[in-house]
């Protein structure tokens, strides 16, 4: 068979989106459906099924032509199931990989508007899009992330109602790992995920590594997403506390922070686990204390991967 090198040359990049499925087979049955019912022309989707059950609900997905399901047999959160993703995107020759959570809803232009803004200049890296929340469709939930003077991460936009504050794509410091896409060329320069992280800060981490490497992250406003897992009213539960603490302080060692941003993080870790322990009217935050100070202790000894809450201190 023949084939038109014109043709060839004139196709747009290859996205592969990677897509963690967790025992939520009918978001995730949304999710591609959102895609597929998308305008981009030359797209790919890998579902890494990443469940403790096989559940058949996603064999509605199977005969789609460019859906493809794969098993992971180990949970290795975010960060290590992702790379499986990455990989299997690398091989399928992507040019872009858009990493996906598995309860989110694209819309219809998103991926193109991505593309759009990562071609229009060699060392755009990384872009994300406008995250919204789903029951609130309307409101942000994040447009980029920046990071303060002492090194902690943050939202723009968060929960505030979208009045077009953000009208043109920008660089930002990184992108929310809900809804991230790399251009494969910086995997193969800065390497993927670090799985020591395994939940949390992964994404950051990552994103900050890009950048010191001088590829540009960049926001894409026209792109829009909405996301189900966060609302407003976020209370997540020690878990989130452990991670969030192990990792923050792994980030600032990993990438290097200066050494009033790590003794600002130590001070506010001691300051909060005091206040926790010392105040009656914290007392409902006893098991986030014993989470966040594990986290610390976790850290200093080196001790990574998913929570092991039956570990003494």
């Amino acid at each position: 068979m023949s084939h038109d090198p014109a043709a060839v040359a004139s196709q747009p990049p290859l996205v592969v989106c990677v897509i963690l499925h967790f025992n939520r087979p009918l978001d995730t049955v949304a999710c591609v459906a959102s895609l597929l019912a998308g305008t981009y022309p030359h797209l790919r989707i890998v579902v890494l099924d990443c469940g403790q059950t096989r559940d058949n609900a996603l064999d509605v997905l199977r005969d789609k032509a460019t859906v493809e399901i794969v098993a992971v047999a180990d949970n290795r959160g975010y960060a290590g199931n992702n790379n499986v993703g990455i990989r299997c995107a690398l091989e399928r020759g992507a040019d872009w990989i858009l990493l996906l959570n598995d309860d989110t809803i694209v819309d219809a232009e998103a991926v193109a508007e991505m593309v759009r803004v990562g071609e229009s200049n060699q060392r755009i890296g990384i872009v994300g899009p406008m995250v919204y929340h789903f029951d609130e469709p309307t409101v942000i939930q994040s447009a980029g992330g920046g990071m303060t003077p002492e090194w902690d991460s943050f939202h723009f936009g968060q929960n505030e109602d979208d009045r077009g504050q953000f009208p043109e794509p920008r660089a930002v410091a990184w992108i929310s790992g809900c809804a991230l896409m790399c251009r494969s060329a910086v995997t193969r320069e800065i390497g993927m995920l670090d799985e020591r992280f395994f939940l949390y800060w992964e994404e950051t981490e990552w994103c900050l590594r890009a950048g010191e490497a001088t590829w540009r992250i960049m926001h894409a406003p026209a792109a829009r997403i909405w996301h189900k897992g966060v609302q407003r009213d976020y209370r997540p539960g020690p878990a989130v506390s452990y991670y969030s603490t192990r990792n923050h302080l792994l980030t600032l060692s990993v990438r290097h922070a200066p050494l009033a941003a790590r003794a600002a993080v130590w001070m506010q870790v001691l300051r909060t686990v005091f206040s926790w322990t010392l105040r009656p009217k914290w007392r409902s935050k006893r098991a986030h204390r014993d989470a966040m100070w594990q986290g610390a202790v976790d850290y200093v000894k080196g001790r990574f991967g998913p929570w092991q809450q039956t570990r003494t201190h």
